[in-house]
């Protein structure tokens, strides 16, 4: 390519609405990298979290099982046995409009707020991931529209038409076309990733939900074997 030509020379030459292209674009390319990155890095905690899952299960007491699954206040597991626990002891303790329901139905109510809210948190930025991916093609190729509208105005006042005076404009032009499919694909794929890796959790979430359920219920764990095999733990405050 010509030394005169390429994408700083696009960006000394472009106007406004050229460089504001480019801006969004810049700006939408760091802010799917954010979400991803973060993201990605709150999945990775929340999988070591989730196998400390069976040393709450070996733990000699409720109480002792809560101090191995951790200290973080955002551990989801460790916020749905909490919230299990002071369902169970609410529910016992005051005479409240909640009393019409049974200590089970009260308790699958909790348990599912709980995993209801931890899902909101896992969800949370992937709508970025996803208007970046579905509108940066668009906004790409708005700059390229604009890009060939004004170099054919140029060329056509210069009275050049050449395919040597041709080809270095438009060709400035199509790479906001490249550009916006370059912010796209890292979207669209860390959203796949991400929606993936966050079933991923939701399934550990709600499988611990089930076991934690049948013991603040019955006093004991159910296996995955036959419902009737239990795990039984003390009820430690």
């Amino acid at each position: 390519m010509n030394a005169d030509f390429g994408l700083a020379h696009l960006w000394s030459q472009g106007d406004i609405v050229t460089k504001g292209t480019a801006i969004l674009l810049l700006a939408m390319s760091l802010a799917s990298w954010m979400v991803i990155i973060v993201k990605a890095l709150d999945l990775r905690r929340y999988m070591r979290q989730s196998r400390k899952i069976e040393s709450f299960w070996h733990a000699a007491d409720f109480a002792d099982g809560l101090s191995k699954l951790g200290t973080d206040p955002s551990n989801p597991f460790r916020v749905l046995a909490l919230e299990g626990r002071e369902a169970q002891a609410h529910h016992n303790a005051q005479p409240q409009l909640h009393d019409s329901l049974d200590a089970s139905e009260w308790l699958t109510r909790t348990l599912r707020n709980s995993i209801d809210e931890s899902t909101a948190r896992l969800q949370s930025g992937l709508a970025v991931l996803a208007s970046v991916g579905s509108t940066a093609p668009f906004v790409g190729l708005f700059g390229t529209v604009w890009g060939i509208y004004h170099a054919l105005l140029a060329i056509s006042a210069a009275g050049q038409a050449s395919i040597d005076k041709v080809a270095g404009p438009i060709g400035e032009a199509l790479i906001m076309t490249a550009l916006g499919l370059a912010v796209a694909i890292p979207a669209v794929l860390g959203y796949n990733a991400l929606v993936r890796g966050n079933k991923g959790v939701l399934q550990k979430l709600n499988r611990f939900a089930h076991d934690l359920h049948a013991y603040l219920v019955t006093g004991a764990r159910v296996t995955a074997g036959s419902p009737s095999r239990v795990v039984p733990m003390k009820k430690g405050a």
